[in-house]
């Protein structure tokens, strides 16, 4: 049974044509919620009154002399990004068609959060109606930051944010910051690697980002990360593609690669120009997935029918932010993308 989840991206506040998302004020406002625009309490009363004109109409004109006379500095800022992001929504047709507009500039020009945003709530229009786990904490990959680690022969990756909390609070907010400041012993929490006992939990927790994810290469994780990178690259780019994990790369006809993270990116450029990179490097590489177009009139030319390889790496921290847009910008499409698709 189809199930819902990821409330907090607003997915059930837009519309949907036939060309994909359409953004509504319902779905803007939710921003001015955010612990970075909604008002403190020592908020000044020209904070106070863009925020309540704004959470009542998301569209109304401001002017800059407005945002430069709120008093707080940071908040300040915090209103010009929130600007930027609302009028290149609104700029566009669809969610989708911004998304693809952002990376066709040397600046993409809105805040990291907001991109993220918009990558969220794309998985989760590009997710609708699955009832598998694995899929949807795949999903997650595409707009959360994760932390990689090995155990026993398997690959875990869980979330980076989840997890700082934690260490931070023991899981118990407030009070439990308060208690690790003064020292207080506070219960472990444990986050559970998603399998078949506890799948059925997902839906119920999936706010919390509190599963890990087992990508070992031959896994169910690292199989429905490669099918939600295929659904993305379907619903962002209107091509059908296959993907399938690689254990390596063992192609003397190699002719094209995309690296699905900066560290990626680099490790595969230099094995590409036949050089080999340190064992720290190369142990970063964490996945390769072979992609092959399923028509090769998709693909540009020069690719000859050959495949595509993906990669994805941790940086020396062990931390880890897949860029889904890398898909959009550097697969060797026959017509390259446009912002409208």
């Amino acid at each position: 049974m189809a199930q819902d989840f990821w409330a907090s991206s607003g997915y059930r506040l837009l519309r949907q044509d036939e060309a994909g998302l359409v953004a509504t004020e319902a779905w803007l406002a939710r921003f001015l919620d955010r612990p970075e625009l909604a008002p403190p309490a020592e908020a000044g009363a020209r904070e106070r009154a863009l925020h309540e004109r704004l959470a009542a109409a998301p569209r109304a004109s401001v002017a800059p002399a407005e945002v430069e006379a709120v008093e707080d500095q940071d908040a300040r800022e915090n209103w010009r990004a929130f600007l930027r992001f609302r009028d290149r929504v609104f700029a566009h047709a669809t969610l989708e068609d911004c998304y693809r507009g952002l990376f066709g500039a040397a600046e993409v020009g809105i805040a990291p959060p907001f991109v993220d945003a918009l990558a969220q709530v794309l998985a989760r229009a590009l997710l609708e109606g699955t009832a598998d786990p694995w899929l949807c904490r795949a999903g997650e990959m595409l707009f959360r930051r994760q932390r990689v680690a090995s155990e026993s022969g398997r690959l875990l990756a869980a979330d980076a944010a989840t997890l700082e909390t934690y260490a931070d609070t023991g899981g118990f907010g407030a009070v439990g910051k308060l208690m690790r400041a003064q020292g207080t012993p506070t219960a472990s929490v444990k986050m559970d690697i998603l399998n078949s006992e506890n799948a059925p939990f997902y839906f119920l927790r999936d706010e919390l980002h509190g599963f890990v994810l087992d990508i070992t290469p031959d896994g169910a994780g690292a199989a429905a990360l490669a099918r939600v990178l295929e659904r993305w690259i379907a619903r962002l780019a209107g091509v059908a593609v296959t993907i399938e994990p690689a254990g390596r790369v063992d192609d003397a006809r190699w002719r094209w690669h995309v690296g699905l993270d900066v560290d990626s990116t680099a490790i595969l450029n230099a094995l590409y120009r036949g050089e080999t990179p340190g064992a720290a490097e190369l142990e970063r590489l964490l996945l390769l997935f072979r992609l092959e177009f399923r028509d090769a009139a998709d693909a540009a030319r020069e690719l000859a029918g050959r495949p595509v390889y993906l990669g994805l790496a941790c940086r020396p921290d062990r931390t880890l932010k897949l860029k889904p847009q890398n898909l959009l910008v550097n697969l060797p499409l026959a017509t390259p993308l446009s912002p409208h698709g």
